[in-house]
């Protein structure tokens, strides 16, 4: 079979592909594929109706397909390839693709890959949540596909397990819509989504949102009846004198997101549990040479901006890498410390100016984000606010960390 030699070859037709897209054209390479599952671009996106995407990157508040069609018309602008309706089967150390196309089966060899396939949302499975297994039940995200996309009312009377940004958004949606959404239920002491977001979609609408509480049983046969909930205690185990009973016909998971890697793991990419994506360097580049990663197959963000911006960078990167500018592997590894989930990338050069995302293991106020060389402070960053469902973002430049050995940061 005729094995096909590409620049680069991007994977993801969401908002990290259309933006690592873009960046790699304009940085100088001429021969950039973007392969799509679906029939068109955009991602998740497309179903995302609602506004406030943009703020950072173009100073307006966009809906999902308004802040997605940006990005699409600068793509066509450049004439960039693409294969929608397309599937990479595998791929290999040697940055060699399987493709089943509309086309048909194709074997594309790339210079540089860049991995941009977004992330999927955990399931009621991934959970166990005990009882029957009655329709009505959905991830917020597929719920919210039926309704914006399909024109499909999902259901009436509605219970959401999970206080993340796409079950408070679909609380919302569904109270806009008619129905009568009884409540939000979260595990967690405080909760797991932006606080833009529990205002907006919850307070504002009188949604009840119940913490350290969980679902303990589901009730229904053929269609699901109601939900059983208790409060949980700091195991995180239900108590049961707490239980109670809940009527509903609609059960919406939003139990977080986990970064789409079956591939990468297939392809032997070294992942990280701690975001459950591949590790990274300064360059964005995985374990394995020529193969890098950005977006929410890296680690699940807040914010698309964020999304765009580093996709943007590993772009220009792999465009510099198909060119022969390629950056010696990175050796100053950066570790989380106290009061930190997780710290990316994990490992730098020293040789360029870089930023640290992170996430905090717990909510704090008026706390400092420190970043040391051992006994060395390297910068310190003062914080109002911290919490999980926000990420944390530190500049630090090539100057202060280029004498480093090893990079801790941690929560003071």
């Amino acid at each position: 079979m005729t094995v096909e030699k590409r620049g680069i070859v991007i994977i993801g037709g969401g908002p990290a592909g259309l933006a690592a897209a873009i960046s790699a054209r304009e940085n100088g390479c001429e021969d950039v594929l973007l392969i799509e599952r679906d029939r068109i671009l955009g991602g998740i996106l497309n179903q995302c109706i609602h506004d406030g995407f943009g703020l950072h990157t173009f100073g307006s508040s966009l809906s999902g397909p308004e802040y997605a069609g940006r990005f699409i018309d600068r793509f066509q602008e450049l004439g960039i390839n693409v294969m929608e309706g397309s599937i990479v089967l595998s791929l290999d150390e040697n940055r060699v693709l399987s493709v089943s196309s509309r086309e048909g089966y194709r074997v594309i060899q790339a210079g540089a890959v860049i991995l941009a396939m977004g992330c999927r949302e955990r399931t009621r499975g991934a959970i166990s949540i005990p009882g029957r297994r009655p329709s009505g039940i959905y991830t917020a995200g597929a719920a919210q596909n039926l309704i914006n996309l399909e024109n499909i009312m999902v259901g009436k009377r509605v219970c959401i397990l999970g206080s993340g940004d796409i079950g408070l958004i679909m609380a919302r949606r569904m109270t806009l819509e008619g129905a009568h959404v009884e409540a939000v239920f979260e595990l967690l002491p405080y909760s797991s989504g932006l606080p833009r977001n529990i205002q907006q979609c919850l307070n504002d609408f009188n949604i009840p949102l119940f913490l350290s509480t969980t679902i303990t049983n589901i009730h229904g046969k053929d269609r699901l009846e109601g939900i059983s909930v208790a409060q949980v205690g700091q195991d995180r185990c239900p108590i049961p004198e707490t239980e109670r009973y809940v009527p509903c016909d609609t059960l919406l998971l939003s139990v977080g997101l986990i970064p789409e890697n079956d591939l990468s793991r297939d392809t032997g990419i070294e992942l990280d549990p701690k975001t459950s994506g591949a590790i990274v360097d300064d360059a964005f580049m995985t374990s394995i040479p020529g193969i890098f990663a950005c977006g929410n197959v890296l680690h699940v963000h807040d914010l698309v901006d964020w999304v765009s911006l580093e996709a943007a960078s590993a772009g220009a990167f792999a465009a510099n890498y198909v060119r022969g500018i390629k950056e010696g592997r990175s050796s100053i590894p950066v570790s989380a410390g106290e009061g930190i989930r997780y710290t990316l990338p994990q490992a730098i050069s020293g040789r360029m100016d870089l930023t640290l995302s992170m996430r905090v293991s717990a909510p704090w106020r008026n706390r400092t984000i420190v970043i040391k060389d051992g006994e060395t402070e390297i910068k310190r960053k003062r914080m109002v606010r911290l919490h999980p469902a926000e990420m944390i973002r530190v500049d630090l430049k090539a100057n202060d960390i280029a004498s480093c050995s090893r990079l801790e940061v941690s929560v003071e």
